[in-house]
């Protein structure tokens, strides 16, 4: 079993290696990959070439639901640059502070979560990051910023699309989890409720001083004197922005549930924080800009006929109309759902796909860029104009997005083989854990960032691990609730560093090839959410141990 642990990573590695290493393009690195993993599959965990093909198609359908998402919010960007509410948002923006430090905190930390909770699906980069370039930020800082915060909204993104449906999935109909429910006595729902309070309090704690680590990142890498000083000074700010969303995110964890918990903390931190940077509260009297000749340059003097109000309107309309869809007692999310697509035995295998095209966020995404055209006055050659330019920066992402996907698949559908082996990322997962033993909670994050490393999302993570990591809790006496709380609070760290995250948000601002000069960039950030996500699960589970055996 160690063997084929080793084996297991090659696929990983092979990524890392290329992208980060050899500082190969994804478009050249992913490919390689894909097919490293199909060769791994075939000949050594003896998966029919059937199977592997039909994981192919499957991850295929998965790349264009994520190409339709880049598409939409690329759109919905290029028809505001048209309009001219790009001008105006700008101007509204600068408004509150000249201060790049505090700029980054309000769009990328508290706007982004925002939409990271209405929709998930690595939305919030692909809206940010040309929000903060229209602004006056450096491409690749805007990059970098917006991947970061992709770390504490993302366990409850989408409405709790990583808790309801993947982590639901990985364990539903186990009978080892239906006897351990039972034991419980909780349904299956109130026990993901219970994990989901736990990730919110793992969370809570790590994602409040995720804006200090977001601006030491930005002065680190882009500033004058490359210093994490500069963002040390923020410091009273930097804590106040995480509180603000935090605290109502993890109460609406413990008392809410897992679908509102980044909606509802990136709504009232916004709330907070905005008026607040208004006054000039905790902001230093100096405020940073970057490095000359870092920046942009932009025209700060170009004015817009559209009101701040008119031009935010489309992002209020469509946060509006994402969380409309996600609510149940609402007829919208019967209609968006009532389309389904479905691919069952792809191949003659026991693969499927299904796919729900309307309920994609960017369905919406173009019912706002609709809604746009006729808000805004835009003329139909403005229109057409951005609709010409986002399929020209889709065309670019998709050569390397897909075959990223397309070697996700194979690697998680692994597990149909003729050599009896578990699936590549359980057995790459059991030699960790054989490792570890009873210091399992230390090394749990780690399982579910490799999981969204590779699969480029924290649902598919979850229900490719939850059922793993809820064996080794099992078996070690340790709580599940807090290990299987890991797997999420590691899976979304994995966010930061996941290809398809990464290709997305580079994508929207023409930096295309330099997925591995980014990853190194946000590794950092990463490795403080692994390590102090493992670092508290060992102290809770002490903790509770210890009153549970008092």
């Amino acid at each position: 079993m160690p063997l084929y642990s080793l084996i297991a990573l090659i696929p990983i590695l092979t990524v890392f290696g290329l992208l980060v290493v050899a500082r190969r393009p994804a478009s050249q690195a992913m490919p390689v990959a894909y097919l490293v993993t199909a060769a791994i599959a075939l000949w050594i965990w003896q998966v029919p070439w059937v199977h592997v093909a039909a994981s192919s198609v499957q991850g295929l359908v998965a790349a264009a639901e994520i190409l339709y998402i880049v598409f939409g919010a690329i759109l919905l960007l290029n028809t505001l640059q048209e309009s001219g509410a790009i001008a105006a948002i700008r101007q509204s923006l600068l408004g509150i502070s000249q201060d790049r430090r505090i700029q980054v905190i309000i769009i990328a930390w508290l706007f982004g979560s925002f939409i990271e909770g209405a929709s998930g699906f690595g939305t919030p980069a692909v809206i940010t990051v040309p929000l903060m370039v229209a602004i006056g930020f450096p491409a690749m800082a805007a990059v970098v910023a917006a991947l970061i915060i992709q770390s504490t909204p993302s366990t409850f993104g989408a409405v709790g699309t990583p808790l309801i449906i993947g982590m639901d999935a990985g364990l539903n109909g186990v009978p080892t989890v239906e006897q351990h429910l039972m034991e419980l006595g909780l349904s299956q729902s109130e026990y993901l409720a219970a994990v989901g309070r736990w990730a919110g309090i793992f969370h809570g704690i790590i994602g409040t001083f995720l804006p200090l680590v977001l601006v030491m990142a930005l002065t680190a890498g882009f500033g004058e004197r490359k210093s994490v000083r500069d963002g040390l000074a923020v410091w009273p700010f930097a804590l106040f922005a995480g509180l603000a969303l935090t605290v109502p995110y993890t109460l609406t964890a413990l008392f809410f549930g897992p679908e509102f918990p980044t909606l509802i903390g990136g709504l009232i931190g916004l709330a907070i924080v905005v008026p607040a940077a208004r006054q000039g509260f905790l902001i230093p009297s100096v405020p940073w800009q970057f490095a000359t000749g870092d920046s942009p340059q932009i025209n700060l003097m170009s004015t817009s006929k559209l009101s701040a109000a008119r031009a935010w309107l489309p992002y209020v309309l469509l946060g509006g109309l994402l969380m409309a869809s996600r609510l149940d007692f609402l007829p919208l999310r019967g209609w968006l759902q009532s389309v389904r697509l479905t691919w069952n035995n792809i191949l003659g295998s026991d693969v499927a796909v299904s796919t729900q095209p309307l309920y994609l966020p960017p369905t919406l995404f173009l019912v706002v860029v609709a809604l746009t055209f006729f808000l805004h006055h835009m003329k139909p050659a403005a229109m057409q104009k951005a609709a010409i330019n986002a399929v020209s920066i889709l065309q670019k992402t998709a050569l390397a997005l897909a075959p990223a996907v397309l070697m996700a698949r194979v690697f998680i559908n692994s597990g149909v083989n003729t050599s009896g082996l578990d699936s590549m990322p359980l057995t790459l997962a059991d030699g960790m854990a054989s490792l570890a033993g009873q210091t399992w909670p230390l090394y749990a994050p780690i399982v579910g960032t490799v999981g969204s490393f590779v699969a480029g999302s924290v649902t598919v993570s979850n229900m490719m691990f939850s059922l793993f990591q809820f064996g080794v809790a099992l078996q070690i006496g340790v709580p599940t609730a807090i290990v299987l709380a890991l797997q999420c609070v590691g899976a979304s760290a994995g966010n930061i560093i996941c290809v398809s995250n990464v290709v997305a948000a580079e994508a929207t601002v023409g930096l295309v090839g330099l997925e591995g000069v980014i990853i190194r960039k946000v590794l950092s950030p990463t490795l403080y959410y692994v390590v102090f996500a493992g670092i508290l699960g060992v102290l809770f589970q002490g903790l509770v141990s210890a009153l549970f055996l008092s």
